[in-house]
């Protein structure tokens, strides 16, 4: 047998296609191919191969397939908690895997398996660590047990958060769960080459380590049901109209979950659905204008599937055109995940179809039709990638079990040794059979077993209680610490330290004699100064290209930087903000617009899922320091009211809240965001743009910490809490009442995550012992969020004299026009009221009622 092959009859052979015992999907598979030059071999093509490479892949899928087969048992054997497997989609991904090169990045889902171990850029230990949950960043590097399994990740940012090469290493973004997910940040992976490769700000050595002239290619994966979905039509749209290098490849099983594709799709065809996005082409195949290079190919069809991808790789990196692979006819042996059996939903004639066209079934015969092996040798190779598979898992229980088992042997023995001190040596006997009879012991297991002797040893002396009581907290404090960390940037590089700069006036005097502007006119000239100073700085969103946004803080910048550092997009808010995540993952700094905080409710899932979550769910090994500036508070009408902050807040942990009162805190707040390296939120007050204010001197250098209040006001009477818009009417009514003789302290909180990490609020709260708080948010939304803060964290109720107020705007949205709004949110009228009868009913002689309507 030759130790090689014809390489051109290789790419252009299939697999013999026998009779099938059943009617196959109908599907059209046929590639559509137009490159001059596909199939012809270079000194850079990374998928020719010999005998060897092809013996190598068919021995991964196998190992892959293993793996699954393992891993379903041991979630059924109750190891592992769930199992979700790429059993079905092995024969694509080594094709895949193929094109895809150092500096490459995979934005993909929960099916990826075979890919990452053909790439090299996964183990099966690794695997088989991840399906544990082990939190040993050792054996599992990819999340350290804090995503469920096929979940993956590779490190872009070392242990203190500097970014590495990222053109020397394959790389992939952190996963989510959420089907569909990864398709709005792969716009911006891919668009981030077309930046690199046409921007000269970018061609220095300064951002060498990010990518390699603009050759890198995005490569994405989805399945066929999550292509219903918006954010699949949204990004494939977004893509095709900024022609970034991106190729997307569908596995298409006919199924998502129990429901097949003609209850999913119309014309049950992805290819129908997508041709119109196809290039166009002369008579002589040549493209005439933008769009995608489409392909179908059968998902069992090895030789036609590297073909496709070595030509679907090499035009986007070339030519920055992105490509869609509609991979058909997969199969899926073991059905979605471990949670449920196809057969329930299945005919016996699909089964049966799966069966003949499993697609490692179809690569055998291949194998032996091209005679790169025989049957003797590809009967041992598979025996050989269960072996592997099998003690890959041996050897990642053990690693996993064993330290636990250590700590559960010492655990066990403080117990008994206080069992025997105490004299008490029957009451803790229960808990240490049940301890160490537990079949797979958990971290969880030996806390629980602390607190139970804990608690039979209660009446015994402190000195037998105290070294359980310190197992037991140490046991705490480390596992703790092991899934808490990494929500945000821990190090130097954290926005929380950068120094705060206060703004500077010239002539020094005062700010009353400081050039007066507009408040867009201080944010333009801050931007403009940012992003001369700032290469990577890319500032993108509806309008914000020529028309410099809505309300003219980029108004002439398009002009000055040029239409790829200030930018228009559509009307895709998802896709901006997953543009923005993508690009950042890749050393720029995005600046995307959202144009209204209501419409952030577009890319909320995003934000929430994607980029609020993953530094933690990468353990600190990925990061992406996305700035999204939007506007709102105090706007009327029902979806343009411009404060649905309580949901915000609580949906974005990870994300940094910043809700300036005006555009002279706002420019400070973008200032502290770009020295560091955490994703922001920063809501500009839409009524302040016309605003006057002074320029301070000092705009490149002004810094607003975050996490620090400011008193605008100072008072002895009542601390009046608040935010944004709503400070200007704080300060109305804080004058009307001083009338009254009512000393009120005002104060912005200016950042709510993070919230007054000084104690501002408290010492106030602890001189005036009455506290209100004050937004436009609905009930039990930022108010309650800001009171239980108080209260919880801060214990202000230790100084309080009378109860916290909330006053927030009604439960309903505001309605249009002023007086619907006048009635819908707190005005100056209701917080003077609600001050007022607060002292007055807890100090009704000095502030006797003044007569007003209660409100």
């Amino acid at each position: 047998m030759s130790e090689s092959f014809d390489r051109a009859a290789f790419l252009n052979s299939s697999p013999p296609v026998e009779t099938p015992t059943s009617s196959p999907p109908a599907h059209e598979a046929t590639a559509q191919t137009h490159s001059a030059d596909a199939g012809v071999a270079t000194d850079r093509d990374p998928t020719a191969r010999t005998r060897e490479d092809v013996l190598r892949d068919y021995r991964i899928a196998w190992e892959s397939r293993h793996a699954s087969l393992i891993g379903r048992r041991e979630v059924l054997t109750g190891k592992a908690k769930f199992g979700i497997f790429g059993d079905g989609k092995e024969v694509p991904q080594l094709a895949m895997a193929r094109a895809f090169r150092a500096g490459d990045w995979r934005s993909g889902y929960y099916r990826d398996q075979t890919f990452m171990l053909a790439a090299g850029m996964a183990t099966l230990e690794q695997l088989f660590a991840q399906l544990y949950a082990d939190p040993d960043p050792e054996h599992e590097p990819m999340s350290s047990g804090r995503q469920m399994n096929c979940h993956f990740a590779t490190r872009s940012v070392d242990e203190d958060g500097a970014w590495l090469d990222l053109t020397s290493r394959k790389l992939s973004a952190a996963d989510t769960s959420p089907t569909g997910s990864q398709m709005p940040r792969a716009v911006g992976l891919a668009y981030a080459s077309t930046l690199y490769r046409h921007l000269a700000e970018l061609q220095g050595e300064r951002f060498a380590r990010f990518s390699s002239g603009g050759d890198e290619v995005a490569f994405t994966t989805i399945g066929n049901a999550s292509c219903a979905e918006g954010m699949f039509w949204e990004s494939v749209n977004a893509l095709g109209v900024l022609g970034a290098p991106a190729v997307m490849s569908i596995w298409d099983d006919d199924y998502g979950i129990s429901v097949p594709n003609e209850k999913q799709l119309t014309k049950s065809d992805l290819s129908a659905l997508l041709s119109g996005f196809a290039r166009r082409r002369d008579d002589d195949g040549n493209p005439t204008g933008p769009g995608f290079d489409l392909y179908t190919v059968r998902g069992w069809d090895y030789a036609e599937l590297c073909r496709v991808y070595e030509q679907a790789a090499e035009t986007a990196r070339r030519e920055h055109v992105p490509a869609l692979v509609h991979v058909v006819e997969l199969t899926q042996p073991q059905g979605h995940s471990t949670s449920g059996s196809h057969e329930r939903y299945k005919s016996s004639e699909r089964l049966s179809w799966e069966t003949e066209h499993d697609g490692l079934r179809q690569m055998r015969r291949w194998i032996l039709e091209q005679n790169l092996a025989d049957e003797p040798a590809l009967d041992a190779l598979q025996r050989e990638a269960e072996v592997t598979a099998r003690a890959a898992q041996r050897a990642a229980w053990d690693a996993f079990v064993t330290p636990i088992r250590a700590e559960l042997d010492a655990v066990a023995g403080h117990i008994e040794r206080a069992g025997e001190v105490g004299a008490r040596a029957d009451a803790v006997a229960p808990i240490l059979t049940r301890l160490r009879r537990t079949p797979s012991p958990l971290r969880r297991h030996l806390a629980i077993a602390l607190r139970d002797a804990l608690f039979a040893l209660r009446d015994a002396d402190d000195a037998v209680r105290a070294p359980l009581i310190e197992q037991a907290t140490r046991l705490d404090a480390e596992n703790r610490a092991r899934y808490a960390t990494h929500l945000l940037s821990e190090g130097a590089r954290s926005p929380l330290a950068v120094d705060a700069v206060p703004p500077a006036y010239d002539p020094p005097t005062g700010a009353d004699e400081a050039p007066e502007l507009n408040g867009f006119e201080i944010l333009n000239r801050f931007f403009d100064s940012a992003l001369a100073r700032h290469p990577e700085l890319i500032a993108f969103g509806e309008d914000v290209g020529r028309l410099g946004d809505v309300n003219q803080g980029f108004a002439g910048l398009q002009a000055t930087h040029g239409e790829l550092r200030v930018a228009d997009t559509g009307i895709r808010e998802c896709t901006i903000l997953g543009q923005a995540i993508g690009m950042a993952m890749r050393g720029l700094r995005p600046l995307c617009e959202i144009q209204y905080l209501d419409y952030v409710h577009y890319a909320l899932q995003t934000i929430s899922d994607d980029l609020a979550t993953l530094r933690w769910r990468s353990r600190g090994g990925q990061k992406a320091p996305v700035i999204i500036r939007t506007r709102g508070h105090r706007l009327e009408g029902v979806w343009h009211s411009g404060s649905p902050m309580g949901g915000i807040l609580h949906l974005v942990r990870g994300v940094h809240v910043c809700v300036p009162r005006d555009m002279t805190r706002a420019a400070g707040m973008y200032a502290t965001l770009l020295r560091g390296d955490d994703p922001a939120l920063v809501i500009e007050v839409l009524n302040g743009y016309r605003v006057k204010e002074r320029l301070p001197s000092n705009l490149d250098d002004f810094t607003v910490p975050l996490g620090v209040p400011e008193v605008l006001r100072a008072g002895d009477d009542v601390t009046v809490v608040t935010y944004g818009a709503c400070c200007r009417l704080a300060l109305d009514a804080a004058a009307r009442l001083d009338e009254l003789g009512i000393d009120v302290e005002v104060i912005d909180v200016q950042t709510l995550l993070p919230f007054d990490r000084v104690g501002v609020i408290a010492a106030s709260v602890r001189r005036t012992s009455r506290l209100v708080v004050v937004d436009e948010d609905v009930p039990g939304g930022a108010s309650a969020y800001i009171t239980e803060r108080l209260l919880r964290e801060h214990e202000v109720f230790h100084w309080l004299d009378a109860p916290p107020v909330t006053l927030s705007a009604a439960a309903h949205r505001p309605a249009y026009g002023s007086d619907g709004d006048y009635w819908s949110k707190p005005q100056v009228e209701t917080l003077f009221d609600a001050v007022h009868r607060l002292v007055h009913e807890a100090e009704p002689a000095r502030f006797p009622l003044f007569q007003a309507p209660r409100v």
